[in-house]
């Protein structure tokens, strides 16, 4: 998952409790109060520096309409719902996940407007998959088995997460996100669930999968960061983790071999916050972000999950390869079933929880 600081998923549960409402700058309450400017919730970090760079400020010389982009560390599902219901906008629009979607659209008062885009030229070409009635698909983050390339000289490499288990075959010092989201999956997939009948997951059969490894596993990560120094200092041979860490590691000069066979993945959508004075600026941004070869810049940044099929015609194929949407790549995934988690997160962290302790 394109991965920042923490996991999108993870935040859900704290915003279904109803998290508080982080306090803004005062500078960004003033602008709500004109249509030249519009403030975007992003990813912070890379994210911010490459939609500044490719969005925001073109857009802004072509439109006059200033984008302020500000970083939130996690799903703001609490914060969006916050600004509409009290009519104080601190954000007119937000990047947010498939999940954070559905908590704001259902079950209660819709809290996003209709972007109304399915018609524009370059908003309809995108895939479906990636879309929905309030959100336009902007990015799509993976999770991948990730192993250090030195740890296997001279002998088989994983290749799928039944590899993964197989400590006989595959023996390694291995790691595990500490947390059922994404977890959970792996482990059915590696029981032998196909990918196309995941959902709704055979929970019996994932914890069963999941004793099996537990007294193998030497690392249970809780962050991404944490995952990138255990790559690089070879603590652990082989784990499962957020794509952009093994490629974050590379780019640092390791050696680190990413298995796309089974990625999961899901996406981040461009999200116009319900009674915002600004959502027709907001709707010509989206389109504006919309476009495969504005889209394909990202890639000068990182290896974005473009959502514009197109957009690979403008990509060097040495760095689309390490696109989680790159054809080979996402055929080869299996897509977060939002709903699923939706309904079910509490439980199945509760469940989760009690397991680790065991």
């Amino acid at each position: 998952m394109t991965e920042i600081t923490t996991s999108r998923r993870t935040a859900l549960k704290a915003a279904v409790a109803g998290a508080g409402l982080i306090a803004a700058p005062a500078v960004l309450r003033y602008a709500r109060a004109t249509s030249k400017r519009i403030v975007v919730r992003d990813d912070g970090g890379i994210y911010t520096k490459a939609y500044g760079a490719v969005y925001y400020k073109p857009f802004t010389q072509k439109t006059g309409i200033e984008v302020v982009g500000v970083q939130a560390t996690a799903e703001p599902v609490a914060q969006i719902r916050s600004m509409v219901e009290t009519k104080n906008y601190t954000w007119d629009m937000a990047k947010i996940s498939q999940p954070a979607i559905l908590l704001l659209t259902e079950g209660g008062k819709v809290l996003l407007e209709k972007h109304g885009l399915e018609n524009d030229p370059f908003v309809k070409t995108i895939p479906a998959q990636y879309m929905s009635s309030y959100g336009v698909g902007t990015n799509v983050y993976s999770t991948v088995l990730a192993y250090r390339e030195e740890a296997f000289k001279g002998r088989a490499a994983p290749k799928s997460w039944a590899d993964f288990w197989n400590v006989k075959d595959f023996p390694g010092r291995r790691g595990i996100r500490k947390h059922p989201f994404d977890t959970m999956e792996q482990a059915a997939m590696a029981s032998g669930v196909p990918a196309a009948q995941l959902y709704p997951l055979d929970l019996d059969r994932a914890f069963k999968a999941l004793d099996e490894i537990k007294p193998k596993v030497d690392v249970w990560w809780n962050s991404g960061a944490q995952v990138e120094q255990m790559l690089k200092s070879g603590e652990v041979d082989m784990i499962a983790t957020w794509v952009s860490r093994p490629q974050s590691a590379n780019a640092d000069g390791a050696k680190i071999g990413i298995v796309w066979n089974q990625n999961i993945w899901g996406v981040d959508s461009w999200s116009i916050l319900a009674g915002t004075p600004n959502a027709d600026a907001c709707r010509e941004f989206i389109k504006f972000a919309s476009e495969p070869q504005r889209m394909a810049s990202l890639s000068q940044y990182f290896a974005a999950g473009v959502t514009q099929p197109e957009a690979f015609k403008y990509i060097k194929p040495e760095v689309a390869k390490d696109s989680p949407t790159y054809p080979d790549n996402i055929k080869n995934g299996v897509q977060i079933d939002a709903k699923y988690w939706v309904a079910n997160q509490a439980a199945v962290i509760e469940k989760f929880n009690g397991w680790v302790l065991k």
